[in-house]
C-alpha cells in the first residue's frame, strides 16, 4: 500500500509564506551538558514500558542509543499511544495564522488554504508519484511544469506544518537516529527536570543537515523545550520554543502554544469529511 510517510521524512525548513514578518530571533541557551546543570539528584528511571511502537522502515536503530528509543517509545505512549495516533484520520490547524491545513492520514491527501495569497493547494500521495492541484487568484494552475512547481512548493509547506504538530510521532521514521542526551535539573522553558533527546537525520527531506533537541518531562513525558539546530554539529540552537498548550484530540495529546506568534491554532482531530475537501478547490 502507498502511503504518505514516504514522502514525509519530517524535517523543519520553517517556511512561514504569506506570513507577515520573519521569525524571531530566539535567545540562545547556553549548552546544557555542563556540570553545573547536571541533575545531581537521584535520576528518575525511564520508563521502560514505552508500549507497542514499531519503528518505520529506515530507522537507524542501530546507530540510535537503547535509551534513547526507550525514551521517544515512552513520549509516544504518553502523547496518547500508537494506537491512538494509528487511528487518527483527519487533523485540521492552522499555521501561525498564515495558511490552514486538512489532512486526510488514512488517504495520504491533504489540503492547504492560504487565504491572504488567495491559494489553495490539493495534494495526493497515495500514488508513487505526488500529484495534485492548484489554484492561484481564482485560476486553476494547468501547464505541468508550474503545476509540478507548486506542489512541490506545497509539499515542503506540509513537511514543514506538520513537523511542528506532530513530531511527537514522527521520532522513528525513516532516516532518523536518535540519541540520548543525558537529563537535567531544569529544562531551559518550563524549568522542569527533563529528559534530553537529540534526533538527527541522514539522506531524507528537505534539510536534512538538522538537528533537533527535545527536553522531556520526567514526570509526564510530554515535550518541554524544542531546540532546532541548522546544523547538527552546531553547539547552539537556532530557535528555542516551549511546547505548551497541551489538549486532548481524540485519544492524542497535541500542542497549539510554542511562544508568543508561533501558534498552531483550530486543531481538531476525527470527524467526517466529504471527499471534496480535498478534491475540489
Amino acid at each position: 500500500m502507498h502511503t504518505l510517510l514516504r514522502f514525509l521524512p519530517f524535517t523543519v525548513l520553517f517556511l512561514c509564506y504569506s506570513c507577515n514578518t520573519t521569525p524571531a530571533t530566539s535567545t540562545e541557551p547556553e549548552a546544557v551538558e555542563t556540570e553545573s546543570n547536571t541533575l545531581q539528584l537521584e535520576p528518575v528511571s525511564l520508563d521502560l514500558d514505552g508500549g507497542n511502537n514499531p519503528a518505520a522502515p529506515g530507522f537507524n536503530a542501530e546507530g540510535s542509543d537503547k535509551k534513547a528509543i526507550q525514551l521517544a517509545d515512552s513520549i509516544v505512549k504518553y502523547h496518547g499511544g500508537r494506537q491512538a495516533w494509528d487511528d487518527t484520520r483527519f487533523l485540521k490547524w492552522n499555521f501561525f495564522g498564515a495558511r490552514s491545513l486538512t489532512w486526510d492520514k488514512k488517504d495520504s491527501r491533504v489540503r492547504i488554504d492560504v487565504p491572504k495569497q488567495n491559494m489553495v493547494y490539493l495534494l495526493d500521495y497515495s500514488q508513487d508519484t505526488l500529484s495534485g492541484r492548484v489554484r492561484k487568484l481564482g485560476d486553476e494552475i494547468t501547464h505541468p511544469d508550474s503545476l509540478a512547481l507548486y506542489l512541490k512548493r506545497a509539499n515542503s509547506i506540509f513537511i514543514n506544518d506538520a513537523f511542528w504538530l506532530v513530531q511527537q510521532f514522527k521520532l522513528k521514521d525513516a532516516g532518523v537516529t536518535l540519541k540520548f542526551g543525558g537529563d537535567i535539573a531544569t529544562d531551559p522553558q518550563a524549568k522542569r527536570p527533563s529528559y534530553i533527546l537529540d534526533q538527527t537525520f541522514s539522506g531524507v527531506g528537505d534539510t536534512p543537515d538538522n538537528r533537533y533537541r527535545l527536553y522531556i518531562d520526567k514526570v509526564s513525558y510530554r515535550i518541554n523545550t524544542w531546540q532546532f539546530f541548522r546544523n547538527a554539529d552546531d553547539e547552539k540552537p537556532a530557535m528555542e520554543t516551549p511546547w505548551e498548550g497541551y489538549l486532548p484530540h481524540q485519544g492524542i495529546l497535541l500542542s497549539g502554544d510554542r511562544g508568543g506568534r508561533f501558534q498552531l491554532t483550530d486543531i481538531s482531530v476525527g470527524g467526517n469529511l466529504r471527499d471534496k475537501v480535498f478534491t475540489e478547490f
